[in-house]
């Protein structure tokens, strides 16, 4: 992964809060921030395939629960990421 130099300007509470969580995970500040601005990259992605497929659906049987809803969900986006990470390699 090659990393490319910016200028972000962030209000100071923020800057705070990305100080706090880097000390208390014994990692970078730059390391926070990028993994903020790659979630953030991934939240507004345009996908070229949908999420769930019509092969890949979730038959949990009847009524559920939240968490069960979240777990589920969970399991297929990781299921997802390890196919996607085989095709890339």
């Amino acid at each position: 992964m090659v990393l490319k130099r910016t200028n972000v300007y962030a209000e100071d509470t923020d800057l705070a809060l990305i100080k706090e969580a880097a000390a208390r995970l014994g990692v970078a500040e730059a390391e926070i921030i990028r993994e903020g601005i790659h979630r953030i990259a991934l939240a507004h992605r345009a996908w070229d395939e949908p999420f769930v497929s019509d092969e890949e659906t979730f038959d949990l049987g009847g009524p559920v629960e939240q968490d069960e809803i979240r777990t589920a969900v969970t399991e297929g986006h990781a299921e997802r990421e390890r196919r996607n990470r085989g095709r890339a390699a």
